[in-house]
């Protein structure tokens, strides 16, 4: 499952392990093509990464915080350290061996 937060609560969900959160919103068509992606790897590898969803246009804080500029931007993190950001449509295989790297 991929939990949808926001500003108030990104560090808190962010904060342990390994954590992908994926910068979008609902007028982007690259990202409508990534959130079947990131669904599908949370159903897979739930059980090791918290998988997250921050809609920016309802969060710009946090997007400005981290300099993020275009969408669907995903964010790595390990113990609340960004550790990869990640701009554009990957692929379920591509995104799956960048979070392998960080287990």
């Amino acid at each position: 499952m991929v939990e949808a937060i926001m500003d108030a609560n990104f560090e808190e969900k962010t904060g342990t392990g390994v954590t992908l959160t994926d910068f979008w919103a609902t007028w982007c068509g690259p990202c409508r093509m990534q959130s079947p992606v990131v669904e599908q790897l949370a159903d897979e590898m739930g059980d090791q990464v918290n998988f997250t969803k921050m809609d920016v246009d309802q969060n710009p804080e946090t997007a400005r915080k981290f300099g993020i500029m275009s969408i669907p931007t995903l964010m790595v993190k390990k113990d609340g350290a960004v550790v990869d950001t990640i701009v554009g449509y990957h692929s379920k295989e591509q995104l799956a061996k960048i979070l392998n790297q960080y287990l």
